[in-house]
C-alpha cells in the first residue's frame, strides 16, 4: 500500500485484481481498520467489468461481500456485473433530516415528553409491525411508487418528494420479481423503524461552517432543533437480498465467474438473473423511501401534539440512500460511460450542476447527511467535484469499530444510558441490549471521519449537529 495523495492510499493491481484498491482515510483511522475489511476491498477489485478502482471510504469496516463503506462501478459493455453483496441486505438503508423552527431552549423542557411520544408513535424493534393495515396489493403499489404512494395517501407533501434522492421513486421496480416470502415480511413492517443501528434522533445545531449553503438547506442558527431519521427496507429488503444471493450462487457455473469470496456471487449485467435482481432491489428501494416518508408524517404529527402548534417547520432537508446500485453517467479515462455504481454503506455526493440533484440544490451541490453515534455528533456536508474519483460517493456514517458480539461482551446498556442521560440526553430503546450494541464506543469517531473526508476533498462540511434525544429499536 502507498499513499498517493493526502488522505488517499492505494493497493496496486496484483494476482488477478483488475483495478487497484483505494482507501480514502486518515492515518489515525487506517491504524484501526480491520484486516478483513481491507481484504474485502481488494477482493472487489477482481470482479469483471470494474472501472477505475475498488473504493473504501473513511467509515469502512468489515461487511458482507463488499466492505461497508465500499464503492465500485461496472460497465455492462466490458462484461460488468451486479452483486447483491455490493448493495447489502438492508437495501436503501438511508437517512433523512428535517429542519424545525424550534430552538434548544424551547424543546429542552418538553424533551422527555417528546421522546416518549415519538417512541410510542413510531413503531420500532425487531419484527415490529406498523400502524398501517395495508393489503398485499397496496404493498406492491408501494414497491412501484415509493414515497409518492405515501404522499398520495396523505403522508406528506409534494415538496417532500423534491427533496428525496430519485424524488423518492426509482424507475424500473417490479414487485413480480419479489418472492412471496419477502412480500409477506414487508406487509406488516411498512412505517416502522426496525432495530440495529436504525434510529430517530432529535438534535441541535452545534456549528455552522458555511452560513450561505446552510441557509439554503434550512439551517439558520446555532441551537436550532433538527430531526434525523435512519432506517431502510426492513425484512422486505433483507429477504430480497437473501433470495438473490441464493439464486446467483446456484447460477455460478452458468456464468463461469470466479470470485475470491463466495459472498461476492454476482450475475452479468444484461442477464435474466441480473435484470430480475435489479427489479426486485428497486422494489425494496421504493419500499424504504415510502417507509421513511410515512414515519416522517407521524413525526410531524407528534411534534404538533406536544407543542400544540402547526407552524413548527419540520421541512425535509434531504433524504439519501446508503445501500443501492444505480446506473449513472461518469467519466472514465476521459470518456463518459453509463455505469452501474454499487454503493454499500456510502452516500452519493454530487457537486453543483448535476441533473440528478433537485433544482432547489442544483447550484449548491447535493446535501450529504452523515450520522455519527448517539453520544457525539452528526454532520451535513455538500458534494464536491473532487468526488469524481469516488464516483461521487462519500462516507455514510461513523462506521463501526467493534462488533455487536464484542459490545455485548464488554458493555452494559444500563451504564451507557446512565452516562448519556447525565449529559442531558434522553435515550429510548426496546432493551438495554440494543443500547449496548449501539454504544458510542463501538463506532469510529465521526469527527475524525469528517476530517478524513475533507482531507481527500470528496465532500465539504456545512454544519454539525449534536444529539438531544434518541429512540432506538
Amino acid at each position: 500500500m502507498k499513499e498517493i495523495s493526502k488522505g488517499v492510499y492505494e493497493f496496486e493491481k496484483e494476482k488477478g485484481m483488475r483495478v487497484p484498491a483505494r482507501l480514502y482515510t486518515s492515518e489515525k483511522l487506517l491504524k484501526d481498520l480491520e484486516e478483513g475489511a481491507i481484504q474485502q476491498g481488494r477482493n472487489v477489485a477482481y470482479l469483471p467489468g470494474i472501472q477505475k478502482y475498488s473504493i473504501m471510504l473513511p467509515d469502512s469496516h468489515y461487511g458482507y461481500g463488499f466492505p461497508i463503506g465500499g464503492v465500485a462501478a461496472f460497465d455492462e459493455k466490458e462484461g460488468g456485473i451486479i452483486c447483491p453483496g455490493g448493495i447489502g441486505f438492508d437495501i436503501n438503508c438511508g437517512v433523512r433530516m428535517l429542519s424545525t423552527n424550534l430552538t434548544y431552549k424551547e424543546v429542552q423542557p418538553k424533551l422527555k415528553e417528546l421522546m416518549e411520544k415519538l417512541f410510542q408513535d413510531v413503531p420500532s424493534g425487531v419484527g415490529s409491525e406498523g400502524r398501517l393495515r395495508n393489503t398485499q396489493e397496496q404493498v406492491d403499489e408501494v414497491a412501484v411508487d415509493g414515497a409518492l404512494w405515501a404522499v398520495e395517501h396523505g403522508y406528506g407533501t409534494k415538496e417532500d418528494l423534491e427533496r428525496i434522492e430519485e424524488n423518492g421513486r426509482i424507475e424500473g421496480a417490479d414487485p413480480k420479481k419479489v418472492s412471496e416470502r419477502a412480500r409477506k415480511r414487508g406487509k406488516p413492517q411498512l412505517g416502522t423503524l426496525g432495530a440495529g443501528n436504525h434510529f430517530l434522533e432529535i438534535q441541535r445545531v452545534d456549528s455552522i461552517y458555511d452560513k450561505e449553503i446552510a441557509k439554503r438547506f434550512g439551517i439558520t442558527d446555532k441551537d436550532q432543533v433538527i430531526v434525523m431519521l435512519h432506517c431502510g427496507s426492513r425484512g422486505y429488503g433483507y429477504q430480497i437480498c437473501d433470495d438473490y444471493v441464493y439464486i446467483m450462487n446456484n447460477a455460478r457455473s452458468k456464468f463461469k465467474i470466479d470470485v475470491p469470496d463466495r459472498e461476492l456471487v454476482c450475475a452479468p449485467l444484461g442477464s435474466k438473473e441480473a435484470d430480475d435482481y435489479i427489479k426486485a432491489m428497486y422494489s425494496a428501494v421504493n419500499y424504504a423511501f415510502c417507509n421513511r416518508q410515512v414515519m416522517t408524517h407521524w413525526i410531524r404529527e407528534t411534534f404538533e401534539k406536544v407543542f400544540k402548534r402547526d407552524d413548527l417547520g419540520l421541512d425535509l432537508i434531504y433524504d439519501v440512500c446508503h445501500n443501492i446500485a444505480k446506473f449513472e453517467e461518469h467519466e472514465v479515462d476521459g470518456k463518459k460511460k453509463l455505469l452501474c455504481v454499487h454503493r454499500k454503506g456510502a452516500t452519493r455526493a454530487f457537486p453543483a450542476g448535476r441533473k440528478e440533484i433537485p433544482k432547489l440544490y442544483r447550484d449548491t451541490g447535493q446535501p450529504v447527511l452523515i450520522p455519527g453515534d448517539m453520544g457525539l455528533a452528526s454532520y451535513i456536508l455538500v458534494g464536491t467535484e473532487k468526488a469524481s474519483e469516488t464516483f461521487y460517493s462519500t462516507a455514510h456514517g461513523a462506521g463501526r469499530c467493534k462488533s455487536r458480539t464484542n459490545a455485548l461482551r464488554n458493555i452494559r446498556g444500563e451504564d451507557v444510558k446512565r452516562e448519556l442521560e447525565a449529559r442531558g440526553q434522553i435515550v429510548m430503546a426496546t432493551s438495554n441490549k440494543v443500547i449496548a450494541e449501539e454504544a458510542p464506543s463501538v463506532y469510529k469517531n465521526v469527527d475524525e471521519v469528517i476530517k478524513a473526508t475533507e482531507l481527500s476533498g470528496i465532500s465539504r462540511k456545512i454544519a454539525r449537529t449534536v444529539p438531544m434525544g434518541v429512540a432506538k429499536g
